[in-house]
């Protein structure tokens, strides 16, 4: 153990689920070899010996990847290099290899210049107070000294047939497929070659630049290529996936998109079929049509935090067998290890649409008719985030508002509701809204309006 001059990162880079920041500004191969001492040094004294490293298709993700090795390697751990994929990819690994954790050197659905780690130990994430221990422990100097190897170990071949492996043949379908240039571009490749149907791919070469779009399919304005191709070739429906695939993008065979919660209540039905009465977890951000579905089709919805850490370990403990959030993150414990794997994801989409007498198109139509506002955004400092929503809570609890408060607060009432919470990764406030019609929209959007404005802030026009 060392207590030797110790390592300070920028603060900005320790986030609430991973560890991100700029290349050249905020993030450099120093703070990569000393994310890997002290990762390290808690997985050695954990009894670690082996840590399995993945990275994305950044620019800056090859010199990360050598510097969190060398890292790991001081600690006395030894690295099992899984090589260049998909998130999901290097997820697989901690799941399946001899090893005791995993990190991946990813930047997500963030612009080139960005990357990042995202860790698990223990087949479980690392995330919160976990991560600003990094900084404590770098900080201090207090690392575990040692010499450990490298192992070279492709998974890549053994990842593909694990996706195939839950394939259910029926009709052939025809699908569009778009990588974004990102991390699970190659693998889409060979596992659309794999998968019976006519396939068309999209931006499926590796490229850190994103020459073609933003690698975020939740943003509408990045999906217009596949909506395209979609409907100039009469495709089923169509696939995207951010930047290293754990995310997913689907729009159906009319070129619409179908977003997170509407993805989720497709695959629900379908595990309910096979499971009923199984616990289905969603985000506080979705949709009180896939709640009131979910209890519809026999099963036990409950509505969590948002965060795909948080998710997946409210999945662990309530022994669900799926869960999502808004953005996209699809969480299958269902026949496969309780992560998001968007690759995974688009299968399973596969296996209900070749099988089943309805179309994507044809589901998207049956749900109830609702309207919402998009993911409202709006700064807030970090010292006022917490207050404000605590603020709101408390004028909401004397007024008797029928308040969920597990994260922020969603105020449900006869016209839908609305939800402020606090971002855990940006200084912003987060809002939304649902209701049946317009009009309540813009009602329920005033009474957020006016909390807001009580706590001194003035929200933004929709």
């Amino acid at each position: 153990m060392s207590t030797s001059n110790g390592y300070r990162f920028d603060p900005t880079i320790l986030r609430e689920y991973d560890v991100r920041g700029v290349v050249g500004k905020t993030l450099s191969a120093a703070d990569a070899e000393a994310l890997g001492r002290a990762f390290g040094s808690i997985a050695r004294r954990g009894g670690g010996k082996r840590i399995a490293v993945g990275y994305d298709g950044r620019l800056s993700s090859p010199e990360l990847a050598a510097a969190l090795q060398r890292g790991l390697n001081a600690c006395g751990l030894d690295v099992v290099l899984v090589g260049r994929g998909p998130t999901p990819m290097l997820y697989f690994a901690a799941y399946t290899l001899d090893v005791d954790g995993g990190i991946m050197i990813t930047g997500s659905h963030n612009p080139p210049d960005y990357n990042g780690f995202k860790l698990i130990l223990n087949k479980k994430s690392f995330f919160g107070a976990d991560i600003q221990k990094l900084g404590e422990i770098a900080a201090a100097g207090d690392f575990e000294e040692g010499s450990g190897s490298l192992i070279e170990h492709d998974i890549f071949e053994a990842y593909v047939e694990r996706l195939l492996k839950d394939f259910r043949p029926g009709r052939d379908l025809k699908v569009a497929w778009d990588a974004g240039n990102g991390a699970a571009g190659e693998a889409m490749v060979a596992l659309t070659e794999r998968l019976p149907g006519k396939h068309l791919l999209l931006n499926e070469t590796i490229d850190g630049t994103f020459p073609s779009h933003h690698p975020d399919p939740t943003v509408e304005a990045n999906l217009e290529q596949l909506k395209e191709l979609v409907l100039a070739e009469g495709c089923d429906f169509g696939v995207a996936f951010d930047g290293d695939g754990d995310r997913i993008g689907l729009i159906d065979g009319q070129a619409r998109v179908l977003w997170g919660d509407q993805i989720m209540l497709y695959l629900a039905r379908d595990i309910l079929a096979e499971r009923p009465g199984a616990t289905i977890i969603a985000d506080v951000k979705a949709s009180q049509v896939l709640f009131d579905e979910i209890a519809r089709a026999g099963g036990k919805p409950v509505m969590w935090k948002t965060g795909h850490s948080l998710i997946k370990s409210k999945m662990a403990e309530l022994d669900s067998p799926f869960a999502g959030e808004m953005s996209a993150h699809i969480f299958f414990a269902d026949r496969f290890y309780g992560y998001d794997d968007a690759l995974y994801a688009a299968v399973r989409v596969m296996n209900i649409a070749g099988t089943g007498a309805e179309s994507l198109a044809a589901y998207r139509d049956s749900l109830p008719a609702v309207v919402n506002t998009p993911e409202i955004r709006f700064p807030c400092s970090e010292d006022r985030k917490g207050p404000v929503i605590d603020e709101v809570k408390a004028r909401l609890a004397e007024a008797g508002a029928d308040v969920t408060d597990i994260d922020g607060v969603r105020v449900k009432s006869d016209k839908g509701w609305w939800l402020l919470r606090a971002s855990n990764t940006q200084d912003v406030l987060v809002a939304r809204c649902e209701a049946a019609n317009d009009a309540d929209l813009q009602a329920l959007y005033g009474e957020l309006g006016a909390q807001l404005r009580a706590s001194g802030l003035e929200p933004p026009k929709i």
